[in-house]
């Protein structure tokens, strides 16, 4: 196995490669600005692979977006080399520098550990300011180093994170959420005024006091706003889904019928085992032939939210279903003959009693032999492949 500083050097040597004369038209155009977009989206892929490890996903495809990821890094120092600024050695260099300098107990002479946690933090902004004042000439100010472009929920939380290193803090999380509460009246109150700018001004505050508050019981509130975005989503497909079997036109459905497929979504995710927070786990990808996607797409919508699964991004011609630990891949093709039946694990009896019991409303040619009460059951989805779901 080749060691990380040799692949790092064949990574430097093919960008310099890709960007020479005779190298890649596309990378020989690039520049900070063009670059910038690209940068931003692989940031956001790497975190979209950092929640799925932490849930039960695979920790291989997070190290492939870190290594998207790393190449931005390595471009940008192939753009800073060409200039004569400074170079990818330059950048290792100044990180492990600074790393060591911002680590005084455990890389200073005679160093016999810190105290703690908070001591090491409490070093850490010290350390930081007195980097400042070397490089700039002067303090600066606490809060400098949180990036203005920075989604505004972390930027909260990062600038009442370092006043708090200064003592600016609320005492304790009773605090927090009564400031929240105060926040919320005053919102009520520009709600009612109808200004415009006294609306900005109130909402910005309750959402300024949330993300204080996320950070006082340690639950980012970025974290916390996707995994919602997330069952909004899962939710919304199952209304989807609903209104299809219904045989009801979206943008003609009834708030009526749209409220009862949202709370039996709801409903379902209170069958489902809790999600828990892994340490690694490895994800299966299972492609699946079909005579035709339609149909077969049209049944998973209403099928997945069930078994604890989401609709899945998926190329053009294909549907994916699943979740971080395992996602089925259907598209047109060739079934092979005598396809052997799928087993799915469930949860509970009550899951599969909640799977026939949707079958036999929607589907109920597709239910075969099983029986719900003591935990398993059988169906053929529009493809004719057999599955087997059993507690």
């Amino acid at each position: 196995m080749s060691s990380p500083g040799t692949e790092l050097e064949r990574l430097i040597a093919i960008m310099a490669r890709l960007r020479a004369p005779d190298g890649c038209p596309w990378d020989r155009e690039q520049d900070l600005r063009s670059l910038r977009p690209y940068l931003v989206e692989e940031c956001f892929e790497v975190v979209d692979e950092m929640d799925r490890a932490g849930y039960a996903g695979p920790w291989r495809a997070l190290g492939e977006e870190l290594g998207d990821l790393l190449f931005q890094i390595v471009f940008h120092a192939q753009l800073a080399a060409e200039r004569g600024e400074f170079t990818m050695a330059d950048v290792c260099r100044s990180i492990s520098d600074k790393l060591e300098r911002r680590h005084p107990h455990v890389f200073g002479e005679g160093a016999k550990g810190a105290p703690g946690a908070e001591q090491v933090l409490a070093n850490w902004a010290k350390l930081k300011a007195e980097e400042r004042k070397h490089k700039t000439g002067s303090e600066g100010s606490v809060l400098d180093g949180v990036p203005v472009a920075a989604p505004a929920l972390l930027r909260a939380e990062r600038l009442t994170e370092k006043a708090s290193r200064i003592g600016f803090d609320w005492p304790d999380t009773a605090g927090v959420r009564a400031k929240l509460d105060e926040e919320l009246r005053e919102l009520d109150e520009a709600i009612a005024s109808g200004d415009r700018d006294a609306l900005e001004h109130e909402l910005g505050d309750v959402l300024f006091s949330v993300a204080n508050l996320a950070r006082f019981i340690r639950t980012p509130a970025e974290d916390a706003l996707r995994m919602a975005i997330g069952r909004f989503t899962t939710r919304f497909h199952h209304v989807e889904a609903g209104l299809r079997a219904d045989g009801a036109a979206f943008g003609e459905a009834t708030l009526e019928q749209m409220d009862r497929h949202w709370l039996a979504a709801k409903q379902v995710e209170k069958s489902l085992p809790p999600v828990r927070s892994q340490g690694r786990a490895a994800l299966a990808l299972v492609r699946l032939p079909v005579p035709a996607l339609a149909p077969q797409r049209a049944f998973w919508d209403a099928l997945a939210p069930l078994l604890g699964w989401s609709a899945l991004p998926a190329p053009g011609g294909e549907a994916r279903y699943g979740d971080a630990a395992l996602a089925f891949a259907f598209f047109e093709g060739a079934a092979g003959a005598g396809a052997p039946a799928l087993e799915l694990h469930a949860p509970s009896k009550g899951a599969v009693e909640a799977l026939r019991r949707a079958l036999a409303e929607r589907h109920p040619q597709a239910l075969r032999e099983g029986d719900a009460a003591a935990g398993r059951l059988s169906f053929v989805d529009p493809a004719g492949l057999s599955w087997r779901y059993g507690a």
